[in-house]
């Protein structure tokens, strides 16, 4: 797949607002940006560890993937984030692999990356995302 790094760690949260004082006065991380992804009922807010970001991941709305992930399980780490150069490329060479897709093709996500994600039924129960700058 040829995956250059870990580009995020995405973790479900009730509210980024409850949040911000752990990572910022805790962890002494800025947040950098905050933005709604409408298309998945989603708020997002960015920091940066060195290169590998943390996305908290607050639900804009009840029927969202993530208000649903949290009322099952809680707030906690919801998926990781690998880089790869070419993400429809990566998921043809998983499918071909046996790994099921939640996604078909890229999708718009935060930032501006083009996203799509593994079933965690096929990748040892970690929901798996696969990003690409554009």
């Amino acid at each position: 797949m040829n995956i250059s790094h870990i580009e995020h760690i995405g973790i479900a949260v009730k509210s980024i607002a409850d949040c911000l004082p752990y990572y910022e006065n805790v962890l002494g991380l800025k947040c950098y940006n905050i933005e709604e992804v409408t298309d998945q009922k989603v708020k997002t807010a960015f920091f940066k560890a060195g290169q590998t970001k943390i996305e908290l991941l607050e639900p804009a709305s009840e029927d969202s993937t993530i208000a649903k992930f949290i009322e099952k399980k809680g707030e906690g780490i919801h998926h990781i984030a690998f880089a790869v150069p070419d993400v429809a490329a990566a998921l043809a060479e998983a499918e071909s692999k046996g790994v099921q897709l939640i996604d078909k093709a890229p999708r718009g996500g935060a930032e501006g990356l083009n996203i799509a994600f593994l079933h965690p039924k096929s990748t040892c129960s970690v929901l798996t995302e696969l990003c690409q700058n554009n």
